[in-house]
Formats: structure tokens, C-alpha cells, sequence
């Protein structure tokens, strides 16, 4: 395990290399430890990481997964939109379990606020495409993308109002709950979206900093070692992604440092995680997406239901194109593939490794048809295992560095 993070340098990221949902959330909480500083960049509440410890489920949506390590400071970058609601929410569910991590909070004055009017436009929005184009996008309706849009159009409020005179804030959250209403027809409680403004301001006022930017550099500066997060993933990036089913900020390394104000060089590694599989949530194109019964298969072992909506995951195979595609993007050093322990039940695994006429062309591996639960041993993987994970580090050309066999912290084996 030293060899590995030694590996990692001073600055790594860990970034998603398929759809979302890659269990990027497990490999954090345990790299967390080993880091001095916990950073999230980009992204809203529309990300939910979920960490099992001591048998507690733990989910995420805006807080780093890194958070559950005590004393270390957690910082939230410009490239996010925050709705104070649900924050308040994580930090208290963290309080009642004996960890205060408000003291140790970070934000940038730059994050967009995200209010429920924006979650209401969301399904305005969704409804019309629907209406229009027969499907909409598939967005999980937690107003990420129209806080982005008043992001784009200059019109937003940012982490920064919570540092102004409470008169000022009401009129200018009013003049824009005011053009929400006239554009969208939508409704708006305004004593209700103001109420959980001041609310948030009682208690983050003083944790929006001048500039996480200068803050990140000084704990460069300090040799304090960071370990940046990314949500969602890179196939669902605003540039890169399968455009339109895409989110709504920018999902990759690059994303990262961008909502950061880390220079490029700053970053010494960079992990990629990807299922054994691979799933996805939502409308868009999905080449290795399995049938019925494999889905179903998939999902109910997998435990495949979004962390932050609920909803039942589309499942299918993992395709090696879309891997080497991320791959070159981000600039991975190591591959973390996670729930190998899913594949335990397969006769055999299919592999996409091309398309053809629209179609995926797959190459099928036998399975190992037993169990991997909990093992933390590369040699202690059978066979058919190891050779799945040599095919993969083949066709990619990178190594596999971490392999995740179950839910628990614990179920990681530490390849190289």
C-alpha cells in the first residue's frame, strides 16, 4: 500500500471513467486517509457517493466521501452549484454521528447557489423536451442544469452573497425568483427560498473564503498533499460526453483543476475508475447495455439504484473503447476497477472491445463462478479473474492498480 500512494505524488484525482456511479466514492474514502487536504471541484447534488464503514451506510451528495476522515480540511471549488438545503443536511447527519466538520470547511465564493426553484425549472424543462423531442435527457430534476445556465448567463447568485447585508440579499434573490417566474410560469415559495439562505448564511458565513484558489496554492506551498475528487464522470462531461445526455459542468481531470484554480502541472496522478461492468442513468446511448435478464441480474447483485435518486440503473457490459477514450482525455496512471465481486455469479463476461453497424463487438471471457467477496490478494483471485483484469490493463495499456470485491472498506485489493 506505501508503494502505491507513494506513487501518487503530492496532488492526485480520482475521476470517473464511465457513465458516473463507478464507486469512486469507496477508493476516496480509503485513499483519504493517507491526504492531507479532501477537494471537490465541479458538480452539484445530482453526484451521491456512498461509503460503507463498521456496516453504516454513508451517501454524499456535495461533501467529499474524503470528509468521514476527522481534522482533515475539505474544500468546495468554484466549479460547484450548492443547494444549502442538502448541505446542511450532510453536516448535520455528520454531526449526529460525532464528526464536526464545519471548522474545517472551505468554500469558494465562487460556487453557484442552486435554490428549489431551480429544481422546479429542471422539471419544467424536462417536461418540454419530452413533450417535444418524445424523451427528455434523463437529468435528475436536483436543478443543476438551470443553476449552470444562470452560471452561463451571468445572472447567478454565488456562495459570496452569503457574506452580505440581509437586506441586499432579499432584493436581489427577489429580482431573480421574479424573472424564474415570468419566463418559466413556475411556482415559487420566496419566503421559503429566503428562509433557507439566511439559514445557511447563520452557519457557513464565515466558511466562504476570500479565494479557494489562493487557498489551494497555500497548501501547496505548505507541502500539504491533496486529494481532489471528481463527480459524475467523464462520459457525461459537458464537452466530451455523449452530448446531449450529458451533465452540466465539466466532469474530467482537466474540469477539476479548472474548478480548482490548480495549474495542470500541479496534478501528479490521476486514477481512473470504472466498473467490471458498467451502467448508466438516464436517456442516451449505452453500445453495451445487456438484456433483460442480464440487467436484472446485474442490478439486483450490484445494488444498482442511484444513490441520489433512487432510481434503477440501465446495466450492461464494459466496452474498452469508451475506457482507452477516457483514458486519453484524463491522463490515468492506474485503473481502479470496482465490483469485480458482481461478475462472481457469470458464466461468461462479455467484453466490448469495438463497434460495428451500430453495434458493440464483443470478445467473451470465462467467468470464474465463485466467490470474490472480501478477498485483498491479487494471488487469491482465481484465475478467470486475473485474466479479466490483464485483458483490460491489454487493451488499455494501463495498469490496474486497485480491484474492489465488496461493499466494505476493506474489499480492496492493492494490485500495484
Amino acid at each position: 500500500m506505501q508503494k502505491f500512494l507513494k506513487s501518487l505524488g503530492p496532488v492526485s484525482a480520482v475521476i470517473g471513467a464511465q457513465w458516473g456511479d463507478e464507486g469512486k466514492g469507496k477508493v476516496i474514502d480509503i485513499l483519504a486517509e493517507h491526504f492531507d487536504v479532501i477537494a471537490r471541484a465541479c458538480g452539484g447534488a445530482n453526484a451521491g457517493h456512498t461509503i460503507v464503514v463498521a456496516g453504516k451506510k454513508h451517501v454524499f451528495h456535495l461533501l467529499p466521501a474524503g470528509s468521514l476522515h476527522e481534522g482533515k480540511p475539505v474544500v468546495l471549488g468554484a466549479g460547484m452549484v450548492i443547494h444549502l438545503p442538502t448541505l446542511l443536511e450532510e453536516i448535520r447527519t455528520l454531526k449526529e454521528a460525532g464528526m464536526e466538520i464545519v471548522p474545517r470547511m472551505y468554500i469558494s465564493p465562487a460556487a453557484h447557489i442552486v435554490f428549489d426553484y431551480h429544481k422546479e425549472i429542471d422539471t419544467a424543462l424536462e417536461h418540454r423536451r419530452a413533450s417535444e423531442k418524445g424523451q427528455g435527457i434523463g437529468t435528475t430534476k436536483r436543478g443543476i442544469g438551470p443553476a449552470y445556465m444562470d452560471k452561463a448567463a451571468r445572472s447567478g447568485l454565488r456562495m459570496e452573497c452569503l457574506r452580505w447585508d440581509e437586506k441586499i440579499l432579499k432584493t436581489e434573490l427577489n429580482a431573480r425568483l421574479k424573472s424564474a417566474k415570468e419566463m418559466y410560469g413556475i411556482a415559487i415559495d420566496e419566503d421559503k427560498e429566503f428562509n433557507q439562505l439566511i439559514t445557511a448564511k447563520k452557519l457557513l458565513e464565515d466558511r466562504v473564503v476570500s479565494n479557494t484558489a489562493h487557498l489551494m496554492h497555500e497548501f501547496l506551498e505548505k507541502k500539504r498533499t491533496i486529494l481532489i475528487e471528481g463527480a459524475q464522470a467523464t462520459l457525461l462531461d459537458l464537452d466530451h460526453g455523449t452530448y446531449p445526455y450529458v451533465t452540466s459542468s465539466f466532469t474530467t481531470a482537466a474540469g477539476a483543476l479548472q474548478g480548482l484554480g490548480l495549474p495542470p502541472r500541479a496534478l501528479a496522478s490521476c486514477i481512473g475508475v470504472a466498473k467490471a461492468y458498467c451502467t448508466r442513468v438516464g436517456s442516451g446511448t449505452f453500445l453495451t447495455e445487456a438484456d433483460e435478464e442480464s440487467q436484472k441480474r446485474l442490478r439486483d447483485r450490484g445494488g444498482e439504484y442511484g444513490a441520489t435518486t433512487g432510481r434503477p440503473r440501465r446495466c450492461g457490459w464494459i466496452h474498452l473503447p469508451d475506457l482507452k477514450y477516457a483514458a486519453q482525455i484524463n491522463g490515468f496512471d492506474t485503473w481502479n476497477i470496482t465490483k469485480l465481486d458482481v461478475l462472481d455469479t457469470e458464466e461468461k463476461i462479455p467484453v466490448g472491445i469495438g463497434e460495428k453497424d451500430g453495434k458493440a463487438e464483443y470478445t467473451y471471457l470465462p467467468g470464474w463462478k465463485t466467490s470474490t467477496v472480501g478477498l485483498q490478494s491479487f494471488k487469491e483471485l482465481p484465475k478467470a479473474a486475473q485474466d479479466f483484469i490483464s485483458f483490460i490493463e491489454e487493451h488499455t495499456k494501463i495498469p490496474v492498480g486497485l480491484i474492489g470485491t465488496g461493499q466494505k472498506r476493506e474489499d480492496m485489493i492493492i494490485k500495484s
